[in-house]
């Protein structure tokens, strides 16, 4: 029997008039996923050829109609389904005590396709870059929006003792003040949106040496990444008057990648930075916060547009966008848990063949 993971969400359908279980139509989403599937067509084939194998369904002589999974995902309440992933990823976390928690927005180019620059739909997520989990999710309308969006977001999280690092339309007093009153540290860049900031950091990296540097390589994809953090108490701020913006401002971060081409034997260079309230003296502790500021990319964002197609999906009424958002991501904590040495493409590949291995996935999730 397949796990009763969606059986705590409250069926507000009118009695009697519905055939199918709430919880066997958003079972039979989450594998539509997990085997390949992309839309309501598809959930709607697999229910007719597949869902019984994994016990759904079984007291159905017909199965729903793409129909069907249309006006249940414009329906049902987006909190319910995120609460059922949060619950079923907490075994994999005890404690976000001295994680990194990425928050970033998403856009959902399919909701609006023509939408263009920073208007349209989009989903603010929070990322636990050590567990590569999904920790809370907020629909926003249009990117200027992710700004009073934040401190909403983080009202939602339980983030004690754990690293919050935000780009740089994050770096607002406000979500310091908040991520502060949480009980939380911040890694937060700073770029021209601050620009005060942004240029006595650069002017104190200029004239003041580091107390610590650290140079990391990477290589991958013809490329070969070097980055070189170096740091600086806040205190080396001339200007009291940016310093005293910033509660609790400890340490300035200068991030500097320079990127070699094989191709082209050319190099790129770039200067990111960063402000944090920790007064940890190594550099190498900041470099790996920026690297896993960009995890919330390689490792969701990614794959939920190459693996799971988002950017194709055209679903937009009601609640759908959000929701299928939702199982989307359960579906990808679901296949990236599974230890085999096949690649996630792989493993929803071997999924859409064999429902053996598809059960194997769910069950080794443990929920």
């Amino acid at each position: 029997m397949l796990s009763n993971i969606f059986n705590s969400i409250v069926d507000h359908r009118v009695t009697g008039r519905c055939i199918y279980s709430l919880s066997d139509l958003l079972n039979i989403a989450l594998l539509t996923y997990i085997c390949n599937g992309e839309d309501y067509v598809d959930m709607s084939v697999f229910a007719a050829t597949r869902a019984r194998e994994f016990g759904l369904l079984q007291n159905c002589s017909s199965s729903p109609s793409p129909d069907t999974f249309e006006r249940l995902m414009s329906a049902v309440d987006p909190k319910e389904i995120e609460r059922c992933l949060i619950e079923s990823g907490k075994q994999f976390l005890s404690s976000l005590a001295e994680k990194q928690i990425v928050i970033d927005g998403k856009k959902l180019r399919g909701t609006n396709p023509t939408a263009r620059g920073t208007d349209g739909d989009y989903v603010l997520n929070a990322f636990v870059s050590e567990n590569h989990m999904l920790i809370g999710q907020l629909a926003i309308k249009n990117k200027e929006n992710e700004i009073p969006a934040y401190p909403e977001m983080l009202d939602k999280l339980d983030i004690e003792d754990a690293v919050v690092s935000i780009d740089a339309m994050g770096t607002q007093v406000a979500v310091v003040e908040k991520i502060l009153q949480k009980k939380a540290h911040y890694f937060l860049a700073a770029k021209d949106n601050q620009k005060y900031l942004h240029e006595a950091i650069i002017q104190a990296f200029k004239y003041n040496k580091p107390i610590d540097e650290s140079t990391e390589m990477e290589s991958d994809h013809g490329r070969v990444e070097t980055r070189r953090c170096r740091i600086l108490p806040a205190q080396t701020i001339r200007d009291e008057e940016v310093i005293s913006k910033w509660s609790a401002l400890t340490t300035i971060v200068e991030l500097r990648s320079e990127v070699y081409n094989k191709k082209t034997k050319e190099t790129s260079t770039t200067f990111r930075y960063y402000i944090s309230d920790e007064d940890f003296p190594k550099a190498a502790y900041y470099n790996m916060l920026a690297r896993g500021h960009w995890s919330i990319e390689n490792l969701l964002h990614w794959h939920l547009d190459v693996n799971f197609m988002e950017d194709a999906a055209r679903a937009r009424k009601g609640f759908a966008a959000q929701n299928l958002s939702l199982i989307r991501k359960m579906a990808l904590q679901i296949v990236r848990n599974y230890n085999d040495k096949k690649s996630i493409k792989k493993r929803l590949f071997y999924a859409s063949l064999d429902s053996t291995y598809m059960l194997q996935l769910v069950q080794n999730y443990k929920f």
